[in-house]
């Protein structure tokens, strides 16, 4: 791991580029480093959809989750509304994870495998 001081003793902002990434020095408008983690997270999954119920951190309340999908970020945004409006019901994208508010676990099974994905129902 580097020390504080070679972290800190990059160069942040440049009145020629403007912002600059921290992690590759580039300026903010020619990075990658977004689209490289984005498919470094692709690479990861393996394309099989696990469908769970999660109500931990949520003061009690049940969130399903999708897990595993294979598919960018803007292209899972975009699955996210059409489940959502599935189930009638909100929910949100986080960190490549769908959540669904509710207990939707076999609406959003039956949706998920009309649309061609591998699905698994995961946890009890």
């Amino acid at each position: 791991m580097a020390s504080l001081r070679d972290q800190l003793g990059g160069l942040v902002y440049s009145t020629e580029h403007g912002d600059t990434c921290p992690d590759c020095r580039e300026p903010l408008a020619q990075c990658c480093c977004a689209a490289l983690a984005e498919q470094q997270r692709l690479e990861t999954l393996d394309g099989t959809v696990r469908i769970r119920r999660e109500t931990s951190g949520r003061k009690g309340k049940g969130v399903t989750t999708l897990t595993g999908i294979k598919l960018p970020a803007d292209e899972l945004k975009k699955l996210a509304k059409q489940l959502k409006k599935r189930c009638g019901t909100g929910g949100a994208v986080k960190n490549g994870v769908i959540e669904i508010q509710g207990d939707h676990r076999d609406t959003l099974y039956q949706a998920l495998v009309a649309m061609g994905y591998t699905v698994k129902h995961a946890g009890g």
